[in-house]
């Protein structure tokens, strides 16, 4: 008998397995195996893939163009992180109290999730350029055409783009985050007196923490991601605000400097992987 379970069990993992395998062997041949290469080639020349140590990130670490842009992602980080977890969540919440349009409401917000990059470009054009309909308001009101795309707005331009394409979906992760919550909990704090604010502080955001957490990372991994619509509004060289890890990235491929590329992602991936175990032991150490 103890033999015959033993053998279903041993079945079960390995049906399990096969499952798994699929999934696992594409992550080893298109994830795994290139961070690998990708590391050793850190430590290699462009040409002729001689061993030079820690050259290519010394090279890196003292290039302008790398400081700049690594300087002006964590800014975008930095900025943009906050403001889309705390204005999803506000928007959740309202969503989440008005039950009989809200699938609706939620829908609106999903929609740039479905508009091509280039239409996003278009819409970009049409309304920031030098002569385009913002700055044709603000001469018909009296005011100074702005140079939006070649000026320091230029980097708020691309926050506005990043929330406006991310807002949905993240509002979609809080508010199944929010479900989880029984309406049990607010009644009883209602019947004990607590108002909306004390139900919120006590409750809603004690059992979203992980919720938060996922926010959080998915927030920060999207956020090193965001290239299209820079690149297609201003080139390969856009104002200095917006010249984020990505231009240049882009610009060191044409140029074939795969040493510089190699180092300079490899401390990339090394910071993220630090930002989010700061979050994660924070998180921990919360709870």
């Amino acid at each position: 008998m103890k033999w015959n379970l033993h053998r279903k069990i041993k079945m079960q993992r390995l049906l399990y397995l096969a499952f798994l395998l699929p999934n696992l062997l594409g992550v080893l041949n298109f994830s795994l195996i290139p961070m690998v290469e990708v590391l050793i080639r850190s430590f290699q020349s462009a040409i002729g893939e001689n061993w030079v140590g820690l050259q290519n990130y010394e090279r890196v670490l003292h290039n302008p163009a790398f400081q700049i842009a690594f300087l002006n992602t964590l800014r975008f980080v930095s900025v943009c992180i906050p403001l889309l977890t705390v204005l999803s969540l506000g928007l959740a919440v309202f969503i989440q109290s008005i039950p009989h349009i809200g699938s609706f409401v939620r829908g609106i917000f999903l929609m740039p999730m479905a508009v091509p990059a280039a239409s996003v470009v278009l819409v970009w054009k049409i309304l920031f350029h030098d002569r385009g309909l913002i700055n044709h308001a603000l001469d018909c009101l009296g005011g100074n055409s702005i140079d939006w795309m070649g000026s320091g707005a230029a980097f708020w331009m691309m926050v506005m783009s990043y929330l406006w394409k991310n807002l949905g979906y993240t509002i979609v992760l809080w508010t199944a985050g929010l479900a989880t919550i029984p309406d049990s909990i607010y009644e009883a704090a209602q019947v004990d007196g607590a108002t909306s604010w004390q139900s919120f502080l006590y409750i809603t955001m004690p059992n979203l923490r992980g919720t938060a957490f996922t926010i959080t990372v998915m927030s920060l991994l999207n956020s090193f991601k965001v290239f299209r619509e820079a690149w297609l509004v201003a080139g390969d060289y856009p104002h200095e605000s917006m010249y984020l890890l990505q231009h240049l990235y882009n610009n060191w491929f044409r140029e074939l400097d795969f040493d510089k590329i190699a180092a300079a992602s490899v401390m990339t991936a090394a910071v993220i992987f630090l930002l989010i175990g700061v979050l994660r032991k924070a998180w921990d150490k919360e709870e």
